[in-house]
């Protein structure tokens, strides 16, 4: 039984002072409510506030589901939303400006306030966020001036720009009672580029990556207000040695999935060290290339903006995204002193088309920005969504607890090499009486093992010794582990369950309620509290209620934990069904399917849930009557498409005319058109237009089709799909005397392997008064 042991005898209080960082006219709402920072955290009101900011490009989606994919960002733990404003698609062709539709950002910002979000607004003029030219218009190229730069004529440009979002943004400042709490100059500026996309495959020239350091954030900032952008802080990204002034949040991130290392070729993607903890507060941390910042890093509070909450099928690197690696990195972060999450991205999406042009980057598809996000591109609950809202839950109830305390980093946590999957990876939050224990077993592009019988002594200040006992823990897993936790008077000494949430009582004066979760792979559940009492939770049991003298205790399994939402202070809301993943074999590889899955959420107090299938059940805790408040949902039986293979790279996908009404009618929030294939990459259109694409990665391509009922109808439902095949043994024959070339390849795979359509019903319930 291996034990670990961290001495905390000497640990002292974190020692936390305001920052000068905010501009204290426009922190302060019509209300009174205040904005401010310290070196450690963000404040409200005066008090801790732990942020939690989610990705999301509005102009990346059509309007129709703005709504609700914001109400499920809220109901995840989301308290920030993060949008970048690509250029492009606002003023493709010079002087013309389109604000309307997909790209009207002043609705998205009063959509994000409706659901209590703030809105964190990254203006450019450069974002990347492959986009084409990083959100820079094409015709920026021609002009007399070079981009990202303090030449005159290109800062007029960038004003005009940012008196457009000024004119979007009007009235909707956190001094104006909105929710814009901050603006993103630019984006990696002197670290990141893009190419010109128009002359990708001749020159391969790339959009300046700038050198002028703070000087030029500096003069964004000042147009920026002068234009009338008044928000209480600026951010600046923070990574490969981007200049930051000393009054602007610098933000982090990690991305242990790097498609741009292969950008050019194909090779195998190295072990990174995003899941390894560290303290980002001290001013001895070790330093590298993706945190070397200019500033002593116990000055500013750690705080993230580009986590990644998926990644990018690129070109040249095919994979499939493991989910349990979004919500372990967000563990690493918390455990390393972070005390503002940032997702990058957390939403989905799909490009817009432009004027004769795509407006991605060449290395990603033309349309599908899907990104394996927590929210798919067509609003699909993932497992990454599930799990992170456990941990979103935790910061929320339990950060006044976590937010003052210091990262305590156990000795050489910080200098394991990656590759190494069996040294224990954990970490300490305290202040040497009370605190939190952070464990990890995931590791990217490698395989850990289940760990088992571990123990943990902690000596406190006090003189006592926290001793945790046959800890245990699934491959892949991480967990929180609180010890010396006040539960309203009931002190919990140390428990093996992870704290996830509270619940208010529905009575005056009653009992609040924490929740719990056993962990994977943790053979022995049990809170252990000050007075002696043990409260023991048997082996396989998915809920146990316990009743203490001050508090309402409730352990819940992670199974069941990935089913809840809250619904409102006092309840919480469970689906009945157990996560059922079906995984089927299809042309010779393994392709999981999500099938029966309930995505749950809450909005305005109602449980809403999303399924494939109807009747999902509901219960509530504490147990109270529903009422169903969406229309009964029957069982739809779906006809299914008609295809017709047209030559070896070519379908006809005939939707047919029933399910074009269902469309129309809306009786349904989605019909999704799942197809599994093999071969390059895969494009489904409508007539000329290109509805979506996808680069085969073995999962399949799920298409919403309610997105494109009109498209669908002006074609009377004949689409056609197109397989870009796989080529072996490709050589282009320059053997002519004539100027023409062409390919020969000594085989192709592009094969069709299914079509299948799947209803998606919502239905949502609220609890009887």
């Amino acid at each position: 039984m291996p034990t670990y042991r961290m001495d905390l005898s000497q640990q002292q209080a974190k020692i936390v002072h305001p920052i000068d960082i905010v501009r204290k006219t426009a922190a302060t709402s019509p209300t009174g409510e205040t904005l401010d920072f310290t070196n450690y955290y963000m404040t409200l009101n005066g008090k801790p506030f732990f942020g939690v900011m989610g990705e999301f490009h509005f102009s990346r989606m059509k309007p129709r589901l703005w709504d609700a994919e914001l109400a499920k960002m809220a109901a995840n733990g989301i308290n920030v939303v993060s949008t970048y404003i690509f250029w492009n698609h606002h003023e493709e062709e010079k002087g013309v400006w389109n604000w309307s539709g997909r790209r009207n950002l002043r609705r998205f910002i009063k959509l994000c306030q409706q659901h209590g979000l703030y809105v964190v607004l990254r203006l450019g003029p450069f974002d990347h966020g492959e986009a084409r030219n990083g959100g820079v218009p094409d015709w920026v190229y021609s002009e007399p001036c070079e981009a990202r730069s303090t030449d005159p004529h290109f800062l007029a440009l960038t004003q005009r720009l940012y008196e457009q979002i000024a004119q979007q943004a009007a009235g909707l400042y956190f001094a104006d009672g909105g929710p814009i709490i901050a603006a993103q100059l630019d984006n990696e500026y002197m670290h990141s580029s893009a190419p010109w996309e128009f002359l990708s495959g001749i020159t391969e020239e790339w959009v300046p990556g700038g050198h002028e350091g703070a000087a030029y954030l500096e003069t964004l900032r000042a147009i920026a207000e002068k234009v009338g952008i008044n928000v209480p802080f600026n951010t600046s990204t923070g990574w490969g040695g981007a200049p930051v002034s000393d009054d602007v949040l610098p933000l982090w991130g990690g991305y242990p999935y790097r498609p741009w290392l292969f950008y050019s070729h194909t090779g195998e993607h190295p072990k990174t060290d995003e899941y390894l903890y560290r303290d980002y507060h001290s001013v001895d941390i070790v330093r590298n290339e993706d945190f070397d910042p200019t500033y002593q890093p116990d000055t500013r509070p750690y705080a993230c903006c580009e986590m990644g909450g998926g990644m990018m099928v690129s070109y040249n690197y095919r994979f499939s995204l493991p989910m349990k690696s979004v919500d372990a990195m967000a563990n690493i972060k918390i455990g390393s002193g972070c005390n503002f999450l940032g997702y990058y991205m957390f939403q989905g999406g799909s490009n817009p088309i432009g004027n004769g042009v795509y407006l991605n980057e060449g290395q990603v598809p033309k349309v599908s920005y899907d990104y394996q996000a927590p929210l798919g591109e067509f609003g699909q609950m993932r497992e990454s969504y599930r799990r992170l809202r456990i941990l979103h839950y935790f910061v929320r109830d339990f950060g006044e607890q976590l937010l003052p305390l210091p990262t305590v980093l156990p000795n050489g946590q910080d200098h394991i090499d990656p590759a190494d999957v069996d040294t224990l990876r954990w970490n300490i939050r305290s202040d040497g009486e009370r605190g939190f224990v952070f464990i990890n077993n995931f590791q990217d592009h490698a395989q850990m093992h289940d760990l088992n019988d571990i123990s943990i002594e902690l000596p406190l200040r006090s003189g006592e010794t926290v001793r945790f006992e046959n800890l245990g823990l699934a491959a892949g897993e991480n967990t929180i582990l609180p010890f010396n936790l006040d539960l309203d008077g009931d002190n919990l000494t140390w428990a093996s369950a992870q704290p996830v949430a509270i619940l208010q009582s529905a009575q005056a004066h009653g009992k609040r309620t924490f929740i719990f979760m056993r962990p994977e792979g943790m053979r022995e559940c049990a809170l252990h509290m000050s007075d002696g009492q043990v409260l023991r939770v048997p082996d396989g049991t998915d809920m146990a209620r316990f009743e203490l003298e001050h508090s309402l205790v409730l352990i819940i399994s992670r199974n069941r934990a990935q089913r809840m939402s809250k619904m409102d202070a006092s309840h919480i809301a469970f689906t009945t069904d157990d996560d059922v993943i079906e995984s089927s074999q299809v042309g010779g590889g393994d392709v999981t399917i999500n099938d029966a899955v309930a995505g749950l959420y809450s909005e305005n107090n109602e449980a809403v849930i999303e399924n494939t299938r109807p009747g999902t059940g509901v219960e509530v805790f504490p147990e109270a009557q529903l009422c169903r408040t969406s229309a009964v949902a029957s069982p739809v039986s779906l006809e299914q498409p008609h295809i017709h293979q047209i030559n070896s790279v070519r379908w006809i996908v005939r939707i047919p005319l029933s399910i074009q009404e269902l469309l129309e009618e809306g009786m349904l929030a989605d019909i999704r058109m799942r197809l599994t294939y093999r071969g390059d990459i895969g494009w489904l259109f409508a007539g000329t237009e290109l509805l979506d694409d996808n680069f085969c990665n073995n999962d399949t391509f799920e298409i919403g089709l309610a997105n494109f009922a009109r498209e669908i109808s002006d074609v009377d439902g004949k689409l056609v799909f197109v397989i870009s095949p796989l080529k072996h043994g490709a050589k282009v024959n320059v053997e002519s005397s004539m100027a023409a070339r062409k390919q020969e390849n000594d085989s192709i795979t592009a094969q069709l392997d299914s079509v299948e359509l799947v209803p998606v019903f919502r239905e949502s319930f609220a609890i009887s008064k």
